[in-house]
C-alpha cells in the first residue's frame, strides 16, 4: 500500500521503540523519513535496516540548533517535510515530596521544550508542504494523573494543551495538529518495568505497530479533518478499572 506516498517525515526519538517502528510503518507505506535521536549508533543501525528512504541525524530535542539540522536534512535530502512525529522522551519517577528540581527541569526540558522546539523548526517546511501534520506523542498520563511521575504527567499534559493551541494558530496554513496518548507499550523505556494490567479492561500491554497504525493515520490524508484532537490507545485504560474477578 501507498497511504503516505510522495510525503516526507522527521522523527524525534527515531532510533528504537516506538520511534523506530513508527519509521518503519511509513517508509513500507511510501513516505521518505529522517530520523533523529542522541543513540547515534542505535540510529544509524536502524537506518540501515529501513533502507535508502531514511536517513539518520544526530538530535538532541533540547537543541534548536539540532531541530534545524533535522529539518534541513528532510528538505535537502529529500525534497520537504509533511510529517512531524515528536516521539522523543524520558520518564522519571518519585513522589512528589521527594522529586527534586533537577528532575523537573530534565523532563521538561526534553518531553515538553523538546516538543516546542521541533514545532519551531519545522513550521516553515511544513507551511510550504501545504498539507503538514504534527503528531505529538503524549500520553494517558496527559489525560489523568498517575503515582510518582509528577514531572512526566505535568510534561505530557502540556503537551496535550500545546498541541491544540497550535491546531487553531496553524490550521490557516492547512498544518494539522493532534496528540496520541498512548497506555503502556512494550518498548526499551518500559523493559524490566512491573506494569500490571490486570485492571485495564484489554488486560495487556501494547505493541509499538499498535501505536505506529495511528501515526500512519494521522500523518496520511485519511484524517485530514481531524486536527487539536486527542487520540488514545491505551487497551481501555482511561475508560475506568476492571473489577478484580471475584
Amino acid at each position: 500500500m501507498a497511504r503516505v506516498a510522495g510525503k516526507v517525515a522527521l522523527i524525534s526519538g527515531g532510533a528504537r521503540g516506538m520511534g523506530a517502528a513508527h519509521a518503519e510503518l511509513l517508509v513500507a507505506e511510501g513516505a521518505k523519513v529522517v530520523i533523529g535521536d542522541i543513540l547515534d549508533a542505535e540510529g544509524e543501525a536502524t537506518a540501515a535496516r529501513l533502507g535508502d528512504s531514511v536517513r539518520f541525524v544526530h538530535l538532541d530535542v533540547t537543541k534548536p540548533d539540532d531541530w534545524d539540522t533535522a529539518v534541513s536534512a528532510a528538505v535537502d535530502g529529500f525534497g520537504g517535510l509533511d510529517i512531524l512525529v515528536n516521539n522523543a522522551g524520558i520518564a522519571n519517577f518519585a513522589p512528589i515530596e521527594d522529586y527534586t528540581l533537577e528532575q523537573w527541569n530534565l523532563i521538561i526540558a526534553i518531553n515538553l521544550t523538546g516538543t516546542f522546539n521541533g514545532i519551531k523548526a519545522a513550521i516553515p517546511a511544513l507551511k510550504k508542504s501545504g498539507h503538514g501534520s504534527i503528531i505529538n506523542i503524549s500520553s494517558t498520563a496527559g489525560i489523568k494523573g498517575v503515582a510518582a511521575l509528577p514531572g512526566y504527567t505535568a510534561a505530557k499534559f502540556a503537551v496535550r494543551g500545546l498541541t491544540k493551541e497550535i491546531a487553531i494558530d496553524l490550521g490557516r496554513y492547512n498544518i494539522r495538529a493532534n496528540s496520541i496518548h498512548p497506555g503502556n507499550i512494550r518498548t526499551p523505556m518500559t523493559e524490566g518495568l512491573d506494569v500490571n494490567q490486570s485492571l485495564v479492561p484489554l488486560g495487556r500491554m501494547g505493541d509499538a505497530s499498535e501505536l505506529s497504525a495511528m501515526v500512519l493515520f494521522l500523518a496520511s490524508d485519511e484524517s485530514s479533518f481531524s486536527t487539536g484532537a486527542e487520540f488514545i490507545a491505551d487497551g481501555g485504560e482511561t475508560a475506568g478499572i476492571v473489577p478484580p474477578a471475584v
